[in-house]
């Protein structure tokens, strides 16, 4: 799968996630069904999300674009890893950068932080979120690699 590839052949069914990701992970490029959660600063949501059967689904994160704490580390992202899910899109930040980038893990992020986040729970599971300039809603599809992120409604690979 790649998403040149994607774009050459369903550009209109496509919508490309305008910002600048960084990518960890030795899972290079990742795709699925996407679930969601819609948390700032706080990771104790997307935690339990995670622990729950991935079955190749893509997770969808919206931070709010901070990138002052950390909303994934490398023991969230095991179990990522642990649980089945595809990867994970993060519009925010990680940190143990180093060793997350050499799990079995697709990460997007928008950066790294040293700070971890609170775990009071705050947030939203499985509603839509957007951030850049795209609309992810749960069971949509996200395609990643180097070159971005697509989502599509329906299933494209």
């Amino acid at each position: 799968m790649k998403t040149a590839d994607l774009v050459d052949a369903h550009d209109g069914q496509v919508r490309f996630c305008h910002l600048p990701f960084r990518m960890f992970g030795r899972r290079r490029s990742f795709w699925g069904p996407i679930a969601t959660v819609k948390c700032f600063e706080d990771n104790a949501l997307l935690k339990s999300m995670l622990q729950e059967p991935g079955d190749g689904r893509v997770m969808v994160v919206d931070g709010g674009a901070s990138t002052r704490l950390a909303l994934l580390g490398d023991q969230i992202a095991a179990i990522l890893q642990s649980s089945g899910w595809s990867g994970i899109v993060i519009n925010g930040a990680i940190r143990d950068s180093a060793e997350i980038d050499v799990m079995d893990v697709g990460v997007f992020c928008l950066g790294t932080s040293p700070k971890k986040s609170t775990k009071d729970g705050v947030g939203r599971r499985d509603v839509p979120v957007s951030f850049g300039e795209v609309e992810f809603r749960p069971g949509d599809h996200a395609y990643c690699d180097s070159d971005g992120v697509l989502v599509s409604a329906e299933k494209l690979v």
